[in-house]
């Protein structure tokens, strides 16, 4: 295998899936959602050598927070979280029952409340959602590394 011109990221990577994947079926599990992004992330650094910021880490489990809470208020059924890496970036995926397609609604200072994807979208790289044989499939990427002035690379603004 050719390692030239590949980032740290991609040679530390080389020929290796990193991903977790877990089931939620009650409210109360987004808490351990987070943690396990918590988790996640620290076996990111201590296992397989990848910088994680601070930022990483919150961004990451604001994230999870949203869209398994979004899953969990307005789907049936449980929902499927999993997490991996690749491409410089952490892929937070959900999957849940329902077939609505969900909105992300523009930015409104005077609008209480529904404003989760909205943040979602805006600590993102990229947002996709995918319609499945059963319900639908969110799937989120923020960036591991920090620029050197504490911007978030490749950052989407909404």
């Amino acid at each position: 295998m050719n390692l030239a011109g590949q980032s740290e990221e991609q040679r530390l990577l080389a020929g290796r899936t990193i991903e977790t994947s877990a089931a939620f079926d009650g409210s109360e599990e987004i808490a351990v959602a987070r943690g396990m992004a918590r988790d996640f992330l620290t076996s990111l650094q201590s296992l397989h050598g990848l910088p994680v910021s601070a930022r990483v880490v919150g961004m990451i489990q604001l994230v999870v927070s949203e869209l398994v809470t979004n899953a969990r208020k307005y789907a049936p059924g449980p929902c499927l979280l999993t997490l991996g890496v690749g491409e410089g970036a952490v892929e937070v995926t959900v999957w849940d029952s329902s077939a609505t397609m969900p909105v992300v609604l523009a930015p409104d200072a005077s609008r209480i409340g529904q404003h989760g994807l909205e943040i979602v979208t805006a600590v993102c790289r990229s947002f996709e959602v995918h319609r499945e044989p059963v319900g639908k499939r969110i799937k989120a990427a923020v960036v591991l590394a920090d620029e050197p002035a504490g911007e978030t690379a490749d950052h989407q603004a909404v």
